[in-house]
């Protein structure tokens, strides 16, 4: 069976308060390896997303450490301001780089 949704491939900086709840509500613990879909996008990346689905529209959107750490530390509140399809408002987390240093 074959369903009509719109497919949208979703990467951080596009990330709306309406997806990253739709991400929370579906994996409030976050989301582990055997729910990432990967799959090469039009110029052959290998890209890795997990999927949430409106009534309309499959979303993809592109795993990363930002969007881990946005989840986990995710407030409804913090976006009560904003419009649910605003890009603007889910601004990256800081994120400390590993420290490589070995010596």
């Amino acid at each position: 069976m074959k369903d009509n949704l719109k497919r949208v491939i979703v990467d951080f900086k596009k990330l709306t308060p309406e997806i990253l709840a739709l991400l929370v509500e579906k994996y409030p613990d976050g989301y582990d390896d055997d729910q990432i879909i990967k799959f090469k996008n039009a110029k052959s990346e290998l890209v890795e997303a997990v999927e949430v689905t409106t009534e309309d529209t499959k979303y993809l959107v592109k795993v990363s450490t930002k969007l881990a750490v946005t989840m986990e530390n995710y407030d409804e509140e913090d976006y009560d301001d904003f419009e649910d399809d605003d890009p603007e408002a889910v601004q990256p987390p800081e994120v400390e780089e590993a420290d490589n240093d070995d010596d």
